[in-house]
């Protein structure tokens, strides 16, 4: 898994996460709140459309992930 990919693994995780914790209509419910994060993963993904500035890409490169996939590997 490469860092492009695992960034959108990771905002789709984390929004779908806070939207089951923050709706009313969900049986996982906890309180509203939650959806501040819903808001905060949408407004990094926003900044960093514009900056190419990603935190989360930094934390994984500092980790390991490759950046590109190697040749031969599957997309």
């Amino acid at each position: 898994m490469t860092i492009e990919r695992a960034i959108r693994f990771f905002a789709g995780f984390m929004i779908l996460l806070s939207l089951a914790l923050g709706a009313e209509a969900s049986p996982l419910f906890v309180s509203k709140y939650w959806l501040w994060l819903t808001a905060f993963v949408g407004a990094n993904l926003f900044q960093f459309s514009l900056t190419n500035f990603c935190p989360l890409a930094l934390l994984l490169k500092k980790l390991g992930v490759p950046e590109q996939a190697s040749c031969g590997a599957r997309k």
